[in-house]
């Protein structure tokens, strides 16, 4: 099995943010706005092209389990705009996310009636360390600020 680095998306909302766009979104949704076949078969393609594991290996590792046999053709169809008529099923969408590394498709269906999929505890440290930088730098900032207003009450 590859072993690969878990990076840092930076350009995530925070858990905050995605609570307030939650929060602004209209309570009533426009006819069509649930039509995502083609931006749900994007999410697939790109998870599996994202993913260090071929095609074959991803079927193979949601075959295992979901104990149901899954092959790369399925996973081709599913995500190939040409066959109308092959949906990805949602109870293989846990055993892909788990098998490609990605909960992006996850998160996709999620924000459509207004819920999130939480990130998991690394995502999560992640964040609190970026929080942390900030922190940093924003006090920084303020000594610096605090320097020069000391240099400015000095010279009067």
């Amino acid at each position: 099995m590859a072993n690969t680095k878990k990076r840092i998306d930076t350009s995530q909302l925070s858990l905050f943010d995605t609570l307030k766009s939650y929060q602004s979104q209209p309570e009533k949704k426009p006819a069509g706005s649930f039509d995502i076949d083609r931006t749900f078969r994007e999410a697939i393609s790109e998870a599996l092209k994202r993913c260090p594991r071929s095609r074959w290996e991803v079927a193979g590792r949601m075959s295992e389990l979901t104990g149901q046999e899954i092959t790369k053709s399925m996973l081709d169809s599913y995500t190939a705009e040409s066959k109308e008529q092959h949906r990805f099923p949602a109870i293989f969408l846990p055993a892909f996310c788990e098998a490609v590394g990605c909960s992006e498709p996850l998160k996709l269906l999620g924000r459509l009636v207004g819920v999130f999929v939480l990130p998991g505890p690394e995502a999560l440290r992640a964040e609190i360390q970026r929080i942390e930088e900030e922190i940093a730098k924003k006090s920084a900032e303020k000594r610096k600020r605090m320097m020069f207003l000391k240099e400015m009450e000095a010279e009067r």
